[in-house]
């Protein structure tokens, strides 16, 4: 499925690799510099994780929607540092914050979008398993539309994928936003209902964990430097 008024060309030659098709328009270059933006925030707060896990979870939890990090509020909501539904609402922005960008794409480029967020490789056979799962994609945004938005999160699949899906199938934004807001709330709750439930010795084990924040976040931050010069290594030789 595609919607031929909102993004290329269908009839485009398949050699093209841009989601976008042969030329990009200002929408295009906007939602490519919105994923951008988002690759290089979310690789910004992996070294947060274990510097604010243990001293500030809140900011975490606000920056970053973290799942630890809504835990470990949580269980802090059950010693009565804050009420229990600032616990929940403070997750809700991070958590969303770049959902509609997905929705976006998908609604602008249709399964291109699809292909793009399912890998880049170039071999026939990656070609050809990155256009089943498309097909797959599509069919299921088709037959559960509105609920799949919904349980993005207890789907076995990555939510950008969902989210993309639900845009190509022409939901409205607003019906997305009303939905995805529905969702994070049903994941978000329970998370943080059980870091609640869990209370005092959740705290204990983050203040643990928080004796080496240090430590963690050099090693996270060596790790993410280490992947990326092997990643680049063979375009040096």
């Amino acid at each position: 499925m595609r919607l031929a008024t909102d993004g290329p060309d269908p009839q485009e030659s398949p050699t093209v690799r841009a989601p976008w098709g042969q030329t990009a328009g200002r929408a295009d270059k906007v939602i490519a510099l919105l994923l951008g933006i988002y690759l290089a925030y979310s690789l910004a707060l992996w070294p947060l994780v274990p510097a604010l896990i243990g001293s500030h979870p809140l900011l975490l939890e606000i920056l970053s929607g973290s799942t630890l990090a809504e835990v470990t509020v949580g269980a802090r909501s059950r010693l009565g540092e804050l009420p229990l539904w600032f616990a929940v609402a403070a997750a809700l922005p991070a958590t969303m914050i770049f959902d509609w960008v997905f929705w976006w794409a998908g609604r602008r480029w249709g399964d291109r979008a699809l292909h793009l967020l399912l890998g880049s490789g170039s071999s026939p056979r990656a070609r050809a398993k990155r256009e089943a799962r498309a097909v797959r994609l599509e069919r299921m945004a088709e037959r559960y539309g509105s609920a799949g938005v919904v349980l993005a999160y207890y789907l076995p699949l990555p939510t950008v994928l969902i989210y993309a899906a639900a845009g190509l199938s022409g939901m409205r934004l607003r019906t997305f936003l009303a939905l995805d807001l529905l969702g994070t709330v049903l994941w978000v709750g329970p998370v943080v209902g059980l870091g609640y439930t869990i209370g005092k010795p959740a705290v204990d084990v983050v203040r643990r964990v928080d004796h080496y924040s240090t430590l963690l976040t050099i090693v996270v931050v060596l790790v993410v430097i280490g992947v990326q010069a092997r990643r680049r290594r063979p375009a040096l030789k």
